[in-house]
């Protein structure tokens, strides 16, 4: 795989695959992590997102992502983009629609740390055009190539998502917890997905995130 600063204009992994690490900060070895979907989650979804000026932010995401900040845990972005494989956007278009995302979540004092997008997608076309590809979720993969990067605990890592798919990858990636937005409490195979639709289930969330943090810093 080649190095992301090597390849081009854009943080490029491969083909399909942007990871972005953003800023300098040093984690410790083995810190858990609060892991996002984007579209949906972050900002409203607009269906095949090209337009930075139609990004608004969800109700509450940026004070989730600063608690993140605040206890000391990697914030990442796992995204799937097939809109860029189907041809109906390209990675221009996502750089300067996820530019103006974190610049949204910057004005509220939320800072992301990694953004890992996927755009393949079996009605793509090209090299884009490949069918449950490790990368997209639920596949685990750009969980995985977080953790690899930046050395995480994945175990006691956390995902918020929109989708089931989000769930999935969580869980596949050996996470133990995950929040549903809009969605239902379950418990699957050691995985337990908890909902965010009301001021408590928030409340729930914040609390996670923060007893996340107290026990990285006692290690």
């Amino acid at each position: 795989m080649a190095d992301s600063t090597t390849s081009g204009p854009y943080p490029l992994a491969e083909p399909g695959l942007w990871v972005e690490r953003i800023g300098s900060t040093v984690f410790p070895p083995g810190a858990p992590a609060l892991f996002l979907d984007r579209d949906g989650t972050i900002n409203v979804d607009t269906g095949y997102p090209d337009d930075p000026a139609e990004m608004v932010l969800c109700a509450d995401i940026a004070a989730a992502i600063t608690a993140a900040n605040r206890a000391g845990l990697p914030v990442i972005i796992v995204t799937n983009q097939s809109g860029i494989a189907r041809g109906y956007c390209g990675w221009g278009d996502f750089a300067a629609v996820n530019g103006r995302v974190l610049d949204l979540l910057r004005a509220d004092n939320a800072f992301v740390d990694m953004v890992v997008a996927c755009a393949y997608h079996e009605a793509g076309s090209g090299a884009l055009a490949v069918a449950d590809h490790p990368m997209r979720k639920p596949n685990p993969g750009m969980l995985l190539e977080a953790a690899k990067r930046l050395g995480l605990d994945l175990q006691r890592s956390l995902i918020v998502g929109d989708k089931k798919a989000d769930m999935e990858a969580g869980q596949r990636a050996g996470l133990s917890l995950g929040w549903l937005v809009d969605g239902q409490a379950a418990v699957q195979s050691g995985f337990t997905v908890r909902p965010w639709r009301e001021r408590e289930d928030f409340e729930g969330l914040l609390a996670a995130i923060a007893a996340l943090g107290a026990v990285s810093g006692e290690q």
